[in-house]
């Protein structure tokens, strides 16, 4: 009975053979060129992680750069905002302050204005008259923020008080407003023109 030969061996001798082709064909080829296209695969494989490396890290400078002028934008913003609300809550300030000086001289009027002349009735409309101008002057004022400076009987404040005197007193504290020479004023939150002020002292 004639042996059937394996499958496997019949596999195993035709590797052999394939292999010993391939010998014959690489005789007297260079060690170093045979192992050649491995080396350039793994070449291949460096360059490609080192391109992909830069890359991720261009996306992420590009991402930082993106997030930086996202949030010097916001602040420019801001800043632009808060100029154009600062520029419309004080657009009146030099006015106001070059008007202060007509108020004082209204003030000035009215309080010079003696009784009998207050009581005679030719004089009653005139004096009526400049204290509804007053009275309007100080409405006007309100409406666009400027506030007058409380003063006399509190305590001396540099922000808004400008001393002008010590006056000795004994009923008061020393360092307490007790005269007020020319009114003060503010405009909003900022300070207009400062009180004149006389101060009190301990006698001596």
């Amino acid at each position: 009975m004639q042996d059937e030969k394996e499958p496997k061996d019949e596999a195993v001798s035709e590797e052999i053979k394939l292999d010993e082709e391939a010998e014959r064909e690489l005789a007297g080829v260079p060690e170093h060129l045979r192992d050649q296209s491995d080396d350039d695969d793994d070449g291949e494989d460096s360059d490609l992680g080192e391109a992909l490396a830069k890359l991720k890290g261009d996306l992420e400078t590009a991402r930082q750069e993106v997030l930086y002028a996202r949030a010097e934008t916001q602040n420019v913003r801001r800043r632009l905002e808060k100029d154009i609300a600062d520029t419309r809550a004080y657009a009146a300030t030099g006015f106001a302050r070059d008007i202060l000086s007509v108020s004082d001289n209204l003030v000035r009027a009215i309080e010079s204005i003696p009784q009998d002349l207050r009581d005679d009735d030719k004089f009653k409309g005139l004096v009526a008259g400049i204290e509804a101008t007053q009275r309007e002057l100080e409405r006007v004022f309100s409406q666009h923020g400027v506030t007058r400076v409380a003063a006399k009987g509190l305590p001396l404040d540099p922000n808004v008080h400008q001393a002008m005197m010590e006056i000795p007193s004994d009923d008061a504290e020393p360092g307490t407003v007790i005269q007020e020479m020319q009114a003060g004023y503010l405009i909003r939150d900022r300070l207009l023109r400062p009180a004149l002020v006389g101060v009190a002292k301990k006698p001596d």
